[in-house]
């Protein structure tokens, strides 16, 4: 049981003195649901005395209760000027310590320095998870098993390490813009209360090339918010001053990760109450005298002007025309003969005359209030997996009451091909494929072309049963097939205590959301942040190489070898594809950088 429990003692040693503990608060974790193996037991009693570190890999996850295997004692990586890399520490000890903390020397160089504040770090956190089965799928059996997964990045400055369990740390560097070219070595030191250090070397080559803000990003990234969500955990009222002040670091968080798209919600839950936190409605629909509608727009107006001030402004699609289960719609009748309790509700179907006489006005209306406040060349009618027959109806209300409004979609039934005003298409990827000549062909339209996976994709996708890894290669599959981005639900449906538990309902763990509350990450949410930066990448060396097409050779074989791939087959070794993709984009720009 030699093998990595030796690295640490290579690279430091612990020191110890009785000096008083930090106080240390954070949440208690659940306790493992898998009981620990009797060969995992005896692992852990030739366990080395003291605190033992080494790194890890940014594209797994380990087991809090196992002792670590496959660590090295050194890391390096390649980053560009403007890009972010991860880094994953792993630390494990057969007994107790307190207040364990890490810091991050600076990064010195030949030429130069970086500071020590360009490195983030956050000690990874576990949640209750779904194990990973074809039973994950929608529709899962109650009684799944349950798995506890490392996921959650956690903001606290020091945790406790009790005997006998795993504490990965999640290392992010943001190599500034203006960075000099060249080899930085750092220092990453561990401590506990106080006392003693453990010292890992870190390495970052900077390559001569720039990476664009995440503003200005190619990848059109649709991640769907959820405001009711953060107003329940911050525990303050919908729409409110003290909400929007809630919401601020979630949204940043999204729009810094390059977002295109604000989600909106017409009327009530478009997603018939799916999630834990039901949708709140950004407009509020009145009847009055002579069936005269009127729409309020104020909130609708404040969520969105918020979310543009973060810098999301590409794109709005407004979801509720075509809601799931029955259109059923919430107002208030002001009418001079209604009487006692005016809340009522509508529910129709599109094929029913009562559906175009609700939304026909509105569509005209909505249409016009749009082109007041300069929103109309950038909003959507969104619309998800719908019915053939029932999109054809709301297509055709759109043609009819408001031709400028867009029409958005995620489709499985492949029928887009059907729309002539389909400015957004977001196809299933388990579903279809649209061919690279029809992607080229939108895009020479201005029209967006994306994929998105569900709970129907248990590999690769975002779970929180799903490896780090599989969050950057659904980045890699939207660049090899020329998509211009990806859609996943949902950014921020978090359960009741998503931290603590990751499960809800029939959804595979996870599903319902890829970040926590108070702003706080996941190790799949930064995986898939550096799979949209190799698509940014790939995109600027294009642009860059122009005719010289042979220093990019190397990198289009490997996209050509990933169209040929079967993305679904989890056997593949795609860690070491991945490893190769970005090695050949990293030569790539070494050679246009010189």
């Amino acid at each position: 049981m030699k093998r990595t429990l030796l690295l640490v003692s290579a690279v430091a040693t612990m020191l110890f003195a009785g000096c008083e503990s930090k106080k240390v608060e954070t949440f208690k974790e659940a306790n493992d649901p898998v009981a620990l193996s009797d060969e995992a037991r005896a692992a852990w009693k030739e366990v080395k005395s003291g605190l033992n570190a080494a790194w890890g890999t940014p594209n797994l996850v380990y087991s809090r209760s196992e002792v670590p295997q496959n660590l090295t004692p050194t890391y390096a990586t390649t980053a560009w000027r403007g890009e972010k890399v991860s880094a994953q520490v792993v630390l494990w000890t057969a007994y107790d310590f307190k207040g364990v903390e890490c810091e991050i020397s600076d990064f010195e160089s030949n030429d130069g320095e970086l500071p020590a504040s360009i490195a983030k770090v956050n000690f990874v956190r576990y949640t209750l998870g779904d194990k990973s089965d074809k039973s994950c799928l929608c529709g899962r059996p109650n009684g799944h098993p349950a798995i506890l997964q490392a996921d959650m990045l956690d903001t606290v400055e020091a945790m406790d390490i009790p005997a006998n369990s795993v504490r990965p740390i999640w290392i992010t560097i943001a190599v500034p813009q203006d960075a000099k070219a060249g080899t930085y070595k750092a220092t990453v030191k561990i401590s506990h209360s106080g006392l003693g250090s453990l010292k890992l070397p870190l390495e970052v080559e900077v390559v001569n090339q720039e990476l664009a803000k995440p503003k200005d990003w190619k990848f059109h990234l649709d991640l769907w918010q959820h405001p009711a969500a953060v107003a329940r955990v911050a525990g303050v009222e919908v729409w409110s001053d003290a909400h929007y002040e809630a919401m601020r670091p979630v949204m940043q968080m999204l729009a810094n990760a390059g977002q295109k798209v604000i989600t909106a919600t017409l009327n009530r839950d478009p997603w018939q109450y799916q999630c834990f936190d039901d949708y709140e409605p950004m407009i509020y629909w009145t009847l009055h005298d002579n069936n005269v509608w009127k729409y309020d727009y104020s909130r609708f107006d404040k969520w969105v002007e918020f979310m543009m001030s973060l810098g999301i402004d590409k794109q709005i699609n407004c979801y509720g025309m075509l809601p799931w289960g029955k259109c059923v719609l919430d107002y208030q009748d002001l009418s001079s003969t209604a009487q006692d309790n005016r809340n009522r509700k509508i529910s129709t179907t599109p094929q029913e005359d009562k559906y175009e006489e609700v939304w026909g006005p509105f569509l005209t209306d909505f249409a016009k209030h749009l082109k007041e406040k300069g929103w109309l060349n950038k909003t959507n009618m969104a619309i998800d997996e719908r019915k053939p027959e029932d999109m054809d109806v709301a297509a055709a209300m759109i043609a009819k009451y408001a031709p400028e409004l867009g029409f958005a979609m995620a489709d499985n039934h492949d029928s887009y091909k059907r729309y002539a005003n389909m400015r957004d298409v977001c196809v299933g990827q388990r579903h279809s494929v649209m061919a690279l000549e029809e992607i080229a062909a939108r895009r020479a339209k201005g029209d967006v072309s994306t994929f998105y996976v569900c709970c129907s994709t248990l590999f690769p996708n975002a779970f929180t049963n799903s490896q780090p890894y599989e969050s950057e290669l659904l980045c890699l599959y939207a660049i090899a097939h020329d998509y211009d981005g990806m859609l996943r639900w949902a950014y921020n449906s978090w359960p009741a205590n998503p931290q603590y538990d990751s499960r809800f309902r029939y959804w595979a763990s996870g599903d319902t959301y890829i970040v926590y509350p108070g702003g706080r990450s996941s190790v799949r949410f930064e995986r898939l942040i550096d799979g949209i930066e190799l698509f940014e990448k790939v995109h600027t060396l294009r642009a860059k190489a122009g005719e010289n097409k042979e220093v990019l050779a190397p990198v289009e074989a490997k996209l050509a070898e990933m169209r040929a791939r079967n993305l679904n087959d989890s056997s593949l070794n795609w860690t070491d594809f991945l490893a190769e993709v970005n090695a050949a984009v990293n030569e790539a720009a070494k050679g246009l950088a010189k």
